[in-house]
């Protein structure tokens, strides 16, 4: 996939933390065939031999629908199942070294709380960022809040896709009206959903709309 034709609309981010590896796969596949256009597989708390076994397996899925996979903080990991690309965060390694090691092809993506630091991770190289959170979240993540004030600034500041992310749902996401971005990154409200292929597609339709795409 060229980077360049990167589609953030409804990016998934995972979370192992209320599923075991069956269950979590499933969800990735479900999130896939409602829609999702973008799965980053996180794993804050698993080492580099169990997180890549991880990856591989999830790869082999959004590879069936043609999904690309980034894989959070570890650059090795990502190089080593040819992921698409890397999530870097403030407190992971620089987004210039990432683009390094990553090479010209691989996307990298950087979360970004302020404009400044927007700027800077799409001079260094990022093809996306996360900016947010936006709400509080229920994931094992620290976070600071973003007011959407800051995501409308930072999207107006960088000429790259920027994805609101943080406690976003269907039913909370309006607030992201007129903001700008090109896209929503989400968390349990798939992973935790009964019904995750369901709740993608409607959490797609509705970013859709609200962006005016």
């Amino acid at each position: 996939m060229d980077r360049k034709d990167l589609d953030v609309t409804l990016y998934l981010v995972t979370d192992s933390s209320y599923h075991t590896e069956e269950s979590l796969l499933r969800t990735v596949e479900e999130a896939c065939k409602g829609g999702v256009t973008l799965v980053q597989l996180r794993e804050k708390n698993k080492g580099g031999r169990e997180y890549l076994d991880k990856a591989f397996k999830v790869k082999e899925i959004t590879d069936r629908y043609n999904v690309p996979l980034i894989i959070d903080d570890r650059v090795d990991v990502a190089l080593a199942c040819d992921a698409a690309g890397v999530h870097v965060g403030a407190s992971d390694i620089p987004v210039a070294v990432a683009r390094k090691l990553m090479g010209p092809d691989k996307i990298v993506g950087a979360t970004a709380k302020t404009v400044e630091a927007a700027v800077k991770a799409y001079e260094d190289g990022a093809d996306y960022l996360g900016v947010g959170a936006i709400y509080p979240t229920t994931t094992k993540v620290v976070t600071i809040l973003t007011k959407v004030s800051t995501l409308k600034d930072i999207c107006e500041a960088v000429p790259i896709p920027a994805v609101a992310i943080g406690g976003l749902n269907a039913g909370n996401m309006d607030v992201l009206e007129g903001a700008g971005m090109s896209g929503m990154a989400v968390v349990s409200a798939i992973m935790k959903a009964e019904d995750p292929k369901k709740n993608a597609q409607e959490l797609k339709e509705r970013i859709v709309a609200l962006m005016g795409k």
